[in-house]
């Protein structure tokens, strides 16, 4: 049976805990011990979005695991446009071992993963980002030697990274705050969802408009852009209700002493962050870059194995 990587939610927390540790041993062990897992394969990486982090990761991981990377953008398929996303998924299958999407709808990549008879891992959609997340919680455990005595404060538009960080809650069992102010909360599905889950590992989650409530205990205090790929023409209505979110020196002031900022960059210093922040020491901002390129080898590994 295929494992396709579309949120957090689809593995449980065992699994997701294993693929946390074998990230960190792919870390370890990237200069000295080969790791040829995905030799002979050839990885579809379909980018409707464009990326820095996303691309090249994935293609230097394929490329370390031994595998080869079919780099596809909008303007080299058909996806959606000329052919099905249905028949995309089943054409592909004869060619390749494996599908990661960069996309914009959820539903897509759903029903890539529905038709294709190889697995499919989401790089992106306007929904979630598990492995950013991912690496996310990668980072904060190479800190803190914990899944579950965290509080992670989440500041900001309730997108795509919100939601993951509420799966991730969920399925890790930490604690997660998020402060989002009126018209930019997450999901309120995915945020119930969420909170369902997390009765099962003591995982709690709290959704508030108030920043200062969120961040107050916070290990990591983490936020994004105001206005995601494809938004910029609501980036200034957002600008106007998110300032007050902004995460800044006095903000980060109330979270623990040891608290780390995560931010999943590109980083618009002066709006969401400071650049004071971004570039103190309590910033880990690319330590997660770096990050997203061996949890998704470990991804990877798991899925297309």
């Amino acid at each position: 049976m295929k494992r396709d990587f579309l949120t957090i939610l689809d593995r449980d927390t065992e699994e997701l805990r294993q693929l946390i540790h074998n990230a960190i041993e792919l870390k370890k062990q990237r200069y000295t011990v080969p790791n040829k897992h995905l030799q002979g394969k050839s990885i579809a990486l379909i980018f409707e979005k464009s990326s820095t982090r996303t691309r090249v990761s994935f293609e230097v991981g394929v490329t370390e695991l031994g595998g080869y990377p079919l780099f596809l953008s909008s303007a080299d398929i058909q996806l959606g446009r000329g052919e099905s996303v249905k028949d995309t998924a089943r054409v592909l299958s004869r060619y390749v071992s494996g599908i990661m999407i960069r996309t914009y709808g959820h539903s897509k990549v759903e029903e890539l993963a529905k038709y294709a008879s190889i697995p499919v891992i989401n790089g992106l959609t306007d929904e979630f980002h598990p492995c950013q997340i991912m690496a996310d919680v990668m980072t904060a455990y190479e800190r803190f030697n914990t899944f579950d005595k965290i509080k992670v404060a989440y500041i900001g538009d309730g997108n795509n990274i919100a939601h993951s960080w509420l799966n991730a809650a969920a399925r890790f069992g930490f604690e997660l705050a998020i402060a989002s102010p009126v018209g930019c909360e997450p999901n309120k599905e995915f945020v119930k969802t969420a909170m369902d889950e997390a009765k099962k590992t003591g995982g709690k989650i709290v959704v508030t408009s108030d920043p200062k409530v969120a961040v107050i205990g916070a290990h990591v205090v983490t936020t994004d852009v105001w206005a995601s790929m494809g938004q910029e023409s609501d980036a200034a209505r957002k600008a106007e209700i998110l300032a007050p979110y902004q995460v800044n020196r006095g903000l980060m002031s109330l979270a623990s002493p040891e608290a780390i900022f995560m931010h999943c960059l590109p980083a618009h210093l002066g709006e969401e962050v400071t650049e004071e922040l971004f570039e103190s020491k309590a910033s880990v901002v690319f330590d997660e870059a770096e990050n997203r390129l061996h949890v998704q080898k470990a991804i990877m590994v798991d899925t297309y194995r």
